[in-house]
């Protein structure tokens, strides 16, 4: 196996490890989530090398005191490294990262992670396990919340950037996490949408969908990866080979530390691939899985195993080099403080979380241009439970966010238009609940105001890991509020608060706009009022596409078009019949085959246009390039952003059939009313290359499209060749 080296830690390392005995080797293979407080028991385990690594363990004092052991009363002085669930923000929460992927922000991402970085290293914590770089094409999912969306490439530019900003410009600064590149691999593509069930995923699909974000997060230096749950292919991706040994190891030349999942190396008893416990280890240390989260196969298992020859001390060695490497880059052997200082929200973090909540809004629907509203109105009804629960807006997987640091946005419409002007009921008690006890108020609040703010969705409970759900519209009694309202006659606007894609086309039929806000974060309220008001205009683009019901999913934008695609709504049933099969095409006879809203969409509160898409060169030769390029121009009456995107397929005629488009670049315009900019794309036939053959990895001859356009569904096409 290929391993990095840096000048300087490797000679150290290896002095280390020859003075090692195996069970402090075993140790530092070995992370716990035993040390919620620093026991008497904690501390003897600590000084006798037992563990390597704590995940959410004790307070900062009792992780500067178990480093302070580790590191002068244990007989090698072996730093800890602390471990914790970073995944959107530490105390300044940030939108879920499916959220933050609508910003199609690589920079303000970046510099989220920077600041989750330093509010979670000054309480002692070392290493984070995001980003979650999973491909999620099924919504019932409730990890999906976690991941970029469903594209490769948007997810390998944004995960390399949430790379940058956990890891800085060096591991061992202060303020820096190392990151960790979850989950390897296929864990987004589990049947059924059922967390933790099983992937079966041909080649072609793994390499060109799979595993290109994580070959960028290696390529972006991160220092960790962590094994999925989930089989590919029959085999448990924490006792891959294929997968650690093959591809991560030997292909990519990955010299970092790979560790499991949450008791994953025991789960593969579950699985049926192991017999016990002892065989489990066996397995996982032999694919190339270093460090056991949680459970203790190792630790228990492979001193035996090694007596007997079954598992070469050489696997043991080559793992605990790579833990040791590690904590040496971060700086605990050189005087790297286990920090313990308080950490609270400042307004830089805050100025940045409502910045990060405000890009990932996306407006989905706005007729009659019902938003912005205007600031002159006499009376705004809020209605809903996820108007004002601070819980909820945060999201899931939040473990050191504040409910108290939380503004929501009826707190924020409160603070804007004066609390006399707003009418609050909530009712229902939350978004599960069925009853209409609160219906009778919402309704009078409504009939008392010239627009209702209608907040809907799903609260923080119904997303996250096993949080999967069969059905995907609003739970509760939401749609009959929805439609108690609407006889109102009121101008509704809805902001859904969700942490995943929800079918509701029923209630948007009945309301007049509809911005979709995630679930936002700390600063959620005072963004949502920014966009509801106008003081800022959504720019948000969907990751991920929204289905018009569960019977679609899963529904992508990167399909293949089948030998008999559909061509347009062909509702109803067919006219044809196998003899005469008139209308025999790809497609449903009871709903359209197309998404609600198709990848890439995302409404503006004033109007871009896009010119044909132009090409430099009707054929690429060699390694030359082909220049794309569009005029976009605001035709609208107020300035604001545009996501330019970038759209390639084909070729036409080469050995393996190919998606009717691929995501291949974008670009972030700011534009004021009548103003027009040229956007151009370099391609190159590097970035035409997909997978083939016998694992021919390469851009084939034949004609290719691209366009620049608003989102996968538009656009006009040009054409090239490529020699």
């Amino acid at each position: 196996m290929t391993r990095m080296h840096a000048a300087g830690i490797d000679p150290r390392v290896e002095d280390l490890l020859r003075r090692m005995t195996i069970e402090e080797k075993l140790g530092q293979m070995s992370q716990s989530t035993s040390m919620n407080t620093l026991t008497d028991q904690i501390r003897a385990q600590i000084r006798a090398g037992r563990w390597g690594s704590f995940l959410n363990a004790g307070s900062p004092a009792d992780r500067a005191e178990a480093q302070r052991i580790a590191l002068k009363e244990s007989r090698l002085g072996i730093p800890l490294i602390f471990a914790r669930d970073v995944i959107h923000g530490y105390r300044t929460i940030f939108p879920i990262p499916l959220g933050q992927s609508a910003s199609w922000d690589p920079d303000l991402i970046a510099a989220a992670a920077r600041l989750a970085a330093r509010e979670a290293a000054a309480q002692g914590i070392q290493w984070t396990f995001a980003p979650m770089i999973d491909i999620a094409r099924d919504p019932r999912w409730g990890r999906v919340a976690e991941s970029f969306g469903e594209d490769p490439y948007l997810t390998g530019v944004l995960g390399a950037a949430m790379v940058r900003g956990f890891q800085g410009d060096s591991l061992d600064s202060a303020d820096s996490l190392a990151a960790c590149a979850k989950h390897y691999a296929g864990y987004g593509a589990a049947e059924a949408g059922r967390d933790y069930n099983s992937a079966w995923i041909p080649e072609i699909l793994l390499r060109d969908v799979y595993l290109p974000p994580f070959k960028a997060a290696r390529e972006a230096g991160v220092a960790s990866f962590m094994t999925a749950f989930n089989t590919v292919n029959a085999v448990p991706a924490t006792a891959n080979r294929y997968l650690l040994a093959d591809i991560l190891r030997r292909e990519w030349a990955f010299g970092g530390l790979v560790v499991t999942d949450y008791e994953a190396v025991t789960n593969l008893i579950a699985h049926g691939f192991a017999r016990d416990a002892g065989d489990a280890a066996r397995r996982a240390i032999l694919a190339g899985a270093e460090m056991e989260m949680v459970s203790t196969a190792y630790y228990d298992h492979l001193k035996s195993l090694v007596a007997s020859k079954q598992v070469p001390m050489s696997a043991i060695d080559n793992a605990v080099r790579d833990i040791l490497r590690l904590k040496f880059q971060l700086g605990l052997f050189d005087g790297r403080a286990q920090r313990t200082g308080a950490v609270q929200p400042t307004p830089e973090s805050l100025a940045l979380a409502e910045r990060a909540a405000e890009e990932s809004a996306v407006l989905l629907q706005n007729k009659g241009a019902a938003l912005p509203l205007p600031k002159s109105i006499r009376k705004l009804a809020v209605i809903g439970p996820l108007a004002d629960s601070p819980v909820d807006q945060m999201g899931t997987w939040v473990m050191d966010g504040r409910a108290s640091d939380v503004r929501t946005p009826l707190r924020a419409l409160r603070e804007m238009l004066g609390g006399g002007r707003v009418i609050y009921a909530p009712a229902l008690k939350n978004s599960r609940d069925n009853s209409h006890d609160g219906f009778a108020a919402a309704i009078d609040a409504a009939r008392q105001s010239d627009a209702v703010a209608l907040f809907l969705g799903e609260e923080q409970s119904l997303s996250g890991e096993a949080r999967s759900r069969a059905f995907l519209n609003l739970p509760g009694a939401q749609e009959a509020l929805v439609d108690e309202l609407a006889k109102t006659g009121k101008k509704i606007v809805v902001v859904i608060l969700a942490g995943r894609p929800l079918t509701f086309h029923e209630t948007a039929s009945k309301v007049d706009a509809i911005l979709y806000a995630w679930h936002p974060g700390t600063m959620g309220g005072p963004a949502v009022a920014r966009l509801l008001f106008g003081d800022a205009s959504p720019s948000g683009k969907l990751t991920i596409t929204f289905p018009r019901t569960v019977g679609q999913i899963p529904i992508y934008y990167a399909h293949l078009n089948t030998g008999r695609p559909a061509l347009e709504s062909e509702l109803g049933v067919p006219l044809g019949n196998p003899a005469n099969p008139q209308g025999y095409t790809s497609k449903y006879i009871d709903v359209d085959f197309t998404p609600e809203y198709p990848f890439g969409f995302g409404l503006s509160y004033t109007k871009f246009t896009y010119s044909p898409s132009r090409v430099s060169s009707a054929v690429l030769r060699g390694a030359g390039r082909v220049t794309v390029s569009a005029e976009i121009a605001n035709a609208g009456s107020r300035e604001a952003d545009e996501i330019v995107q970038l759209y390639l397929s084909g070729p036409v005629g080469g050995s393996v059939a190919r998606p009717v488009r691929e995501l291949k670049g974008f670009s972030r315009l700011h534009l004021k009313p009548g103003e027009k900019k040229t956007v151009q794309f370099s391609v190159s036939r590097a970035e035409l290359a997909y997978y083939h053959g016998e694992k021919q990895f390469s851009a084939e001859p034949g004609l290719y499209q691209v366009w620049i356009a608003q989102d996968s569904a538009s656009g006009i096409p040009a054409k090239f060749s490529v020699e």
